[in-house]
């Protein structure tokens, strides 16, 4: 019997090329599937199994199934909140299509299981800001929030309608130096890293003291890889899990990285996407993913910044 496989489908994104790695050094190169609609990401492309899919497409999506022997599906195309404000129909079109797709895929059987990510752009200005809970009041201000939104609700729908078994969490902001952001509202804080290196300076769009939550590229992908692998009767949240590793302002990460590059200065210049930030939570409260599949994360502030300046250091002497 031929092995069962998994299609990552937006490989090329943030998200989608390091999750795509980490899958692939887990369960074997030629057993995971990387998918996007470009190949811009040429050392994800020529690293194993690669297919140009257009996520909107469902025919593209079921005929990459059926050719791969596909099993489960992890969607990371989207448009993120920034450039999703830019193009909201584009936004609203990829983000619910292309989920569409995968959930009625997985309710005619062709896959047995999802993987779909939500964010923290599903809260709004009417939500708790500090240690915002599970469950709570969902009033998105951005076409990104409102498509996470809508998303969640299918999720649980199909779930208990049809039994599909899709695993969802709620990503902060990432943070990574391998992968640049792909037009989010907390892009700054990746940013900052490469500026830091380059000029000693940054000009940052969010205010000095609005915090944010965060997370460490590296947890971000355990906390995937985590969820898909306890048994489906754990997973007692079927719209998305809350997810927590650390919260900043950028004036505290500017502070952080200063302990190893003294000379380094910020200064502020607030846009439009401050407007979506103070939208979204301080801190978030993710005890039940804790308590249901024993989610933990290993990166505070101080050990994310070491990480990543060394890593913006080691891009900076290949260019």
């Amino acid at each position: 019997m031929e092995t069962s496989k998994t299609l990552i489908i937006g490989a090329c994104g943030q998200i989608g090329s390091e999750l795509t790695s980490k899958l692939r050094s887990l369960y074997g190169v030629d057993n995971v599937i990387a998918s996007d609609i470009n190949t811009k990401n040429e050392n994800l492309v020529n690293s194993g199994p690669f297919e140009i899919l257009d996520a909107k497409s469902y025919s593209d999506i079921k005929n990459c199934i059926e050719k791969h022997n596909i099993d489960t599906v992890y969607l990371m195309a989207a448009m993120l909140s920034a450039t999703g404000e830019k193009y909201p129909e584009l936004a609203w079109d990829l983000n619910t299509t292309s989920l569409f797709h995968v959930l009625n895929l997985a309710k005619e059987k062709y896959i047995s299981k999802v993987f779909w990510p939500s964010s923290i752009a599903v809260f709004g200005p009417t939500t708790p800001k500090v240690d915002t809970p599970q469950h709570t009041v969902m009033e998105p201000t951005t076409v990104y929030g409102i498509t996470k939104q809508v998303g969640e609700r299918w999720c649980e729908y199909y779930s208990k309608n049809y039994g599909v078994d899709v695993r969802s969490i709620r990503y902060p902001g990432i943070i990574s130096w391998k992968t640049l952001p792909g037009g989010g509202t907390t892009d700054y804080a990746v940013e900052i890293f490469h500026e830091a290196i380059k000029n000693k300076q940054y000009e940052s769009f969010i205010d000095e003291n609005t915090a944010l939550p965060m997370m460490f590229m590296d947890d971000a992908v355990k906390a995937t890889v985590d969820i898909m692998n306890v048994p489906e009767e754990d997973i007692k949240i079927k719209s998305s899990y809350n997810l927590a590793a650390v919260s900043f302002t950028p004036k505290q990460i500017a502070d952080s990285i200063k302990k190893h590059i003294p000379e380094f200065e910020i200064t502020y210049k607030p846009d439009f996407r401050q407007n979506i930030a103070i939208t979204w939570p301080e801190s978030i409260d993710d005890s039940v993913a804790r308590l249901d599949w024993n989610w933990s994360h290993d990166f505070n502030i101080e050990k994310m910044t070491e990480v990543m300046l060394k890593g913006v250091a080691s891009l900076e002497t290949t260019v």
